[in-house]
């Protein structure tokens, strides 16, 4: 067991990484508020827009695969340093581009940079919390995080209208350079204490990356939770992350400031589901599955309101909309304690990116697909806005189906 000090230790460390995940959350949705504001000073196109917004993920995902043996190897703390100075590159970048090509180089560096930090923080709490402390850990640490989130709605809305998005984006970036340089100098990627200590697990021999990729890949329900994983945050970022703001300027006629306190909402209910989830599934329903299922299933039927139903509600009403909305966008923090559960702590961090491969992977290619289907039906019929944001939205509707139906038939990973 860890002793006062060592308690006391890690939640600095967590409070550390909460900073710089705040920061990452922030980069994840803020396009959605100054989405505008971009297309018009750098001439894009909806279909370039999305392709803008959607690259950051693709990178994001892709860097998954070396991410997690260089967690496993390097440490944490090492991995998210080095990462956090290709970040703050890459956010100056941004406030400076001129046109397309520099933002997208700017996105990737963006991309790149935070990849590794929720997981590399997840495969770090491996070390500083028990099995049954994780699930606690990392609910809390997606709550701090999505501080990010709330900060990219109205709060930036607010900024955009002092200073700029040019500005705004610049601040960010050096704040994420003094983050970096914080995690790196504080930091710890495990107690002095033996971690089969901290953890109640033997330590287990050391696994090569190929055989680590091997026992995660031929685990069916590795792949039932990475479906469902894919569609929940597509559902999510296609909202938060960018189309959600555009739909709400064209189709609902808000204000910028107005589309922000929406947004917003949903922050404040991704929030609020964070802090309680792990005990709802724990104390209530006993069972991670069943929670996230659930989960997914209110946000399913949620997602369906942008066929229509949603251009006619009330502010108030549309306010209450978007915090249910991102209630149940919380259940899918049961994914990592869940994948957690599935496999050793010798190849967690190879574990948790492998899983966060088809999170980011369904954010970027069904922002893309919805522009995509924005353009197609608006150089069709230019006048049919509202018709070009249903057809967009029916997309992740029909993914997050197929999804939830599948996993249905995944094992029930439950530790007491």
């Amino acid at each position: 067991m860890l002793d006062h000090h060592q308690r006391r230790q890690r939640w600095i460390i967590f409070g550390i990484l909460a900073l710089i995940y705040i920061l990452v959350y922030f980069y994840r949705v803020s396009l959605a508020v100054v989405a505008k504001d971009v297309a018009r000073d750098l001439k894009l196109t909806p279909a370039e827009l999305g392709s803008l917004s959607s690259i950051l993920f693709y990178v994001y995902a892709a860097a998954q695969i070396p991410l997690g043996p260089m967690i496993d190897r390097l440490g944490s703390r090492v991995v998210i340093s080095g990462c956090g100075v290709l970040t703050a590159v890459g956010g100056v970048l941004f406030s400076q581009a001129s046109g397309m090509g520099q933002a997208l180089v700017a996105r990737v560096l963006i991309g790149l940079g935070t990849a590794s930090v929720l997981m590399a923080t997840f495969s770090l709490f491996s070390h500083w919390f028990t099995k049954q402390e994780f699930g606690k850990a990392s609910g809390l640490m997606v709550a701090v995080g999505n501080m990010g989130n709330l900060a990219g709605t109205a709060p930036l809305a607010l900024a955009v209208s002092w200073i700029g998005w040019r500005n705004s984006f610049l601040t960010v970036g050096v704040m994420q350079a003094l983050a970096t340089l914080l995690v790196f100098l504080v930091v710890k990627d495990r107690p002095a204490t033996a971690c089969e200590n901290t953890t109640s697990e033997p330590a287990p021999p050391a696994m090569g990356m190929l055989e680590a990729w091997k026992r995660i890949t031929s685990n069916r329900d590795f792949w039932l939770l990475a479906g469902l994983a894919f569609a929940w945050y597509g559902c999510y970022l296609a909202v938060q992350g960018l189309w959600g703001g555009p739909y709400l300027m064209e189709v609902l006629k808000l204000t910028r400031e107005e589309t922000g306190r929406m947004l917003m909402c949903t922050s404040i209910g991704f929030i609020c589901g964070s802090l309680v989830i792990d005990s709802i599934a724990r104390k209530l329903v006993r069972s991670y599955k069943k929670t996230f299922l659930g989960g997914q299933i209110i946000l399913l039927i949620l997602m369906t309101a942008f066929q229509g139903p949603l251009d006619h509600l009330s502010m108030p009403l549309l306010a209450v909309f978007f915090l249910c909305l991102g209630l149940a966008v919380s259940s899918g923090v049961m994914i990592y304690p869940i994948n957690r559960s599935m496999f050793p702590v010798s190849i967690v961090g190879t574990a948790l990116t492998s899983i966060n491969l088809f999170v980011l992977l369904g954010a970027a290619s069904v922002q893309q697909i919805m522009g995509g289907i924005i353009d197609a039906v608006g150089k069709t019929t230019p006048e049919a806005t509202a018709q070009a944001f249903h057809s967009a939205f029916l997309f992740p509707v029909g993914v997050q189906a197929l999804a939830a139906a599948m996993f249905f038939f995944a094992r029930d990973y439950w530790e007491k």
